[in-house]
């Protein structure tokens, strides 16, 4: 197998562990017979008959199918939004483990076209809230949160019409906006969202299975933490309003609801009645990668599962990655370069502030790795792109595009540059499959990207110029280097991977 395929099989396998229906099944059993009941990592709720369902999120129809095979008679009735067109999908794919069964007793909406909220969203948020108000303390509501949960629950609150607030996440977004910040003014503005699901269903108890796609796990921005209390405030909103020059033009209707929200966040005793528990995250994506990686040889790294920043950054960060491990290869590591390149990522790493990331640990176990094994970091997160084109693509392509450029120019600084003896290949790639509004997951690159796209009569800097990364990836040798999977039914963030093996010697 190629590095490129081993990328692949890589990247597969990281997906695959993080499938819906087995993480939910390890975390959620029924027992009994006459006093059954939903044992959840431990905790035990009692059934009879009382159990309803609702779900949002890129992972959702794979959880809410194993979720009623679990709970069969138990349930009553659920309501799942998830995203337009992954029913087909699926279908079309074959993993019918992740569709329901005919006759089901949860209906399915579908909506938020390329990710984003609109009117089939609205319907199934509200159509959700409803379901929610209707509880009553000797009922149990089952929620069901993954990636792409903000998008696919959209209520906000009146007067903030669906397309003011669609217009506003778009603005902040294009600013260069964290999934973080983008989440705190969502809540912010929402009915649902900062703990309003599980306000609306007291007294009913709430138990919410989360799949993870945000840096650190925090349960009030995993989809805007319907379930969960806010640690964030209408002050916190205003600063992020401010940050991104966007205060002065908010719709009156926004500044309407922000001058009447509460100052101070949800006490979280109010949520008492509410159980919240992580049952799948990048992390567990990235152990099942690096697993895999050793099985094929590779002397295996995870980087971090917390990558975030700027996309041009982080590709800097990873291409000075990929010179130390070359470096390393031709036995020059410890030399003066090698110390140039270590002191360049130190610094920049400083200045990222990824969290939990010990960069001099990482490079004290890449010292240890040795020249004779082919290598491989993992690495897992999402970066964000600051929009200055009107081209398309997403976060991965344009990491991929720029972590390309970036070892073209590396290797033109220097004769005999060590990039030249080593096979190098990078893949970033979206988990769900979906890579900003395109079918790509994301793409792959090596350092002779630059050069063989050239004799094609294609300049990779202009594509870049223009946030165009898919077209590029589309046009170069027949799109042959985007990483296409379809909608994959969960959602855990990105996935990098960086393949180094020294060629061989003639």
């Amino acid at each position: 197998m190629s590095l490129r395929e081993h990328a692949l099989s890589l990247f597969r396998s990281a997906v695959g562990t993080v499938q819906p229906a087995s993480m939910l099944k390890r975390a959620v059993t029924l027992q009994g017979d006459g006093c059954p009941q939903l044992l959840v990592k431990g905790r035990a709720f009692p059934v009879k008959r009382n159990l309803y369902l609702v779900g949002f999120g890129k992972a959702v129809l794979g959880m809410a199918a194993a979720a009623e095979e679990i709970l069969g008679d138990h349930l009553v009735r659920g309501i799942i939004s998830v995203p337009l067109g992954i029913q087909e999908s699926l279908q079309r794919a074959g993993m019918h483990e992740m569709l329901l069964k005919p006759h089901s007793k949860i209906q399915v909406i579908e909506g938020a076209k390329n990710n984003l909220p609109d009117p089939e969203a609205l319907q199934g948020a509200l159509a959700i809230q409803k379901l929610a108000e209707g509880l009553t303390a000797d009922d149990l509501l089952l929620v069901l949160i993954s990636g792409g949960g903000s998008a696919l629950l959209p209520a906000p609150i009146p007067p903030i019409l669906l397309k003011e607030k669609e217009e506003l996440t778009k603005m902040l977004a294009s600013r260069g906006a964290a999934i973080q910040e983008l989440n705190i003014v969502r809540k912010t503005l929402s009915v649902l969202k900062g703990g309003g699901l599980a306000r609306l269903a007291y007294p009913a108890q709430v138990v919410s299975l989360i799949l993870s796609d945000v840096v650190g796990d925090p349960l009030d921005i995993i989809a805007s933490g319907p379930t969960a209390a806010s640690s964030h405030s209408t002050q916190d909103c205003l600063q992020i309003l401010t940050k991104y020059n966007l205060l002065r033009s908010l719709p009156k209707s926004v500044e309407a609801v922000l001058s009447s929200s509460p100052t101070k966040p949800t006490a979280p005793e109010d949520y008492s009645h509410v159980y919240n528990i992580i049952i799948g995250s990048n992390a567990l994506a990235l152990d099942e990668a690096k697993h895999r990686a050793e099985g094929l040889g590779y002397a295996t790294l995870i980087l971090s599962a917390a990558i975030c920043g700027e996309v041009g950054r982080i590709a800097t960060l990873y291409c000075q990655l990929i010179q130390l491990l070359c470096l390393g290869f031709a036995d020059l590591g410890e030399g003066p370069l090698g110390d140039e390149v270590r002191g360049n990522l130190l610094q920049l790493v400083a200045e990222l502030k990824i969290p939990g990331l010990n960069l001099a640990e990482f490079l004290q176990a890449l010292r240890g790795l040795g020249p004779e094994r082919a290598v491989c970091i993992l690495a897992g997160g999402e970066t964000t792109v600051q929009l200055r084109g009107t081209g398309k693509g997403g976060r991965n392509q344009e990491l991929a595009l720029r972590v390309g450029l970036g070892l073209h120019r590396a290797q033109a600084r220097e004769t005999g540059s060590p990039l030249g003896r080593c096979e190098i290949v990078f893949l970033s790639g979206g988990t769900d499959g979906q890579d900003g509004p395109t079918e790509a997951a994301g793409a792959i690159c090596s350092p002779k990207l630059v050069s063989e796209a050239r004799q094609e009569g294609l300049d990779v800097e202009a594509f870049l110029g223009n946030n165009d990364s898919y077209t590029f990836f589309s046009r170069f040798q027949g799109g042959c280097h985007l990483l296409v999977t379809g909608l994959t039914g969960t959602n855990v963030m990105d996935i990098q991977v960086v393949l180094v093996r020294a060629m061989a010697r003639s």
